[in-house]
């Protein structure tokens, strides 16, 4: 199993990872214990050109940790064959447990090292570096955070064993259940409808309000507005986007429509989901960090970007999600 060319990658990309993070966690000891910006000492230099060196290796380590959690999810798709009862990704999953921890990990992850991309891009672009530290010690509470997934993502595929017999989306995805799933997939369409449509539409408006003014208060409603929004819309897809994307009215799987027999579109549904949560959160986590007049200037800059990217992100959720809902032929309750 372990084999496998994803797992593989999975486990060879994310031991890189931790050993990138631990050389650049030295560094950033370092940094902690010497940095002066105002000194011209040879220390000084070499920490300022060893901080460069080291964020452009940090670029390729958290861009990759992004990528992992998609290469997750298909390598859980890939390797689901391999398991009695299993027909996606839940299968695999539910062969071990471990796997939804993981996936949680990883989920964390992805928006963790979103935001150290993103202070660093601010930092880097301005003449004083304000917020070496600041990241350096965010880089020191993430080093552990990636060794628990690598440890976690090694209990799980070492546990997984062929042909074992694991339940399904069938059981799990169910009104009839027990648990919070089944309380997600049972919530009544009338209700989930209205609430999963409102929600965009507040984010929308904030969102949009957001890039026509600069105001602290749009910016902190916007980032409570777009948590708000991931969770409603995993519990949407869940409740009822589901049953339009498989046009079945008892299927509820969040997993099967990364298979490649309903066209990969739950690709480019959680892509626009997390580019829809992510970039509407940024402005306002990194607002506060705008404590000097080069960060202020260059958050004004980066803001308006960022905007756009989470309304990018929002239309390719709604356009992907939603396409079979409005031209599909299955009607649930007049909707």
């Amino acid at each position: 199993m372990i084999l496998h060319p994803g797992i593989l990658a999975l486990l060879l990309g994310s031991t890189l990872i931790l050993l990138m993070l631990l050389v650049a966690g030295g560094v950033a000891l370092r940094i902690l214990r010497y940095w002066n910006a105002d000194s011209g000492s040879a220390t000084q230099l070499q920490l300022e050109r060893q901080t460069w060196l080291v964020s452009t290796l940090l670029k390729y380590a958290f861009g990759f940790q992004i990528i992992t959690l998609f290469l997750f999810l298909f390598t859980l798709e890939e390797i689901h064959p391999l398991f009695v009862g299993a027909m996606c990704a839940t299968g695999s999953l539910n062969a071990n447990l471990v796997g939804w921890l993981v996936l949680l990990v990883k989920i964390g992850l992805v928006f963790a090292a979103a935001f150290w991309l993103a202070i660093n891009y601010l930092d880097q672009r301005t003449e004083d570096t304000p917020l070496v530290r600041f990241k350096y010690v965010t880089l020191l509470l993430l080093i552990p955070l990636v060794a628990l997934d690598l440890w976690l993502q090694w209990e799980y595929f070492s546990g997984l064993r062929p042909q074992m017999i694991t339940s399904c989306c069938g059981s799990l995805f169910s009104a009839e259940g027990e648990g919070v799933i089944s309380t997600l997939a049972g919530l009544p369409v009338e209700q989930a409808i209205p609430l999963f449509f409102a929600v965009v539409l507040l984010y929308a408006i904030l969102l949009l309000a957001s890039l026509r003014w600069r105001a602290m208060l749009l910016r902190n409603l916007l980032f409570v507005v777009s948590v708000l929004l991931f969770f409603v819309s995993l519990a949407a897809l869940v409740s009822f986007l589901s049953l339009y994307i498989y046009q079945m009215p008892s299927h509820q799987c969040p997993f099967d429509m990364l298979q490649g027999h309903y066209y990969y579109i739950g690709y480019p549904i959680y892509l626009g989901l997390f580019m829809a949560t992510l970039f509407a959160m940024l402005p306002g986590l990194c607002r506060p960090l705008a404590t000097t007049p080069s960060l202020e200037r260059e958050l004004k800059r980066s803001e308006p970007t960022w905007l756009r990217l989470a309304l990018f992100g929002l239309i390719l959720f709604l356009v992907t999600s939603c396409w079979q809902m409005v031209f599909g032929p299955l009607i649930l309750l007049g909707y």
